[in-house]
């Protein structure tokens, strides 16, 4: 099982703070780039008045287990989190 954080952006695109999924459901092997498309899979349409998700992932930076995640190549391991952090504004 795989636990997704979604902050600012990413929240509002999804509607949902955390989301788990298992990493049998990803085509292919278990990457951030695999994860990313299952979420816009999941999440076309975005809440009225909030971009699509596949806009705000072009943006974000990735965390897993704490650690920056900048490919999407990356590979994910059950029992992992990944943090989803679109650029912050303000001070």
């Amino acid at each position: 099982m795989l636990t997704i954080r979604f902050f600012a952006a990413a929240k509002a695109a999804t509607g949902k703070a955390m989301e788990q999924i298992d990493l049998n459901q990803l085509d292919g092997p278990p990457t951030r780039g695999s994860v990313e498309n299952l979420l816009i899979e999941w999440h076309p349409d975005p809440p009225a008045g909030e971009p699509p998700l596949v806009e705000v992932l072009a943006r974000c930076s990735f965390l897993l287990d704490g650690q920056s995640c900048p490919t999407p190549e990356a590979e994910i391991h059950d029992g992992a989190t990944l943090d989803i952090l679109p650029p912050f504004a303000g001070g």
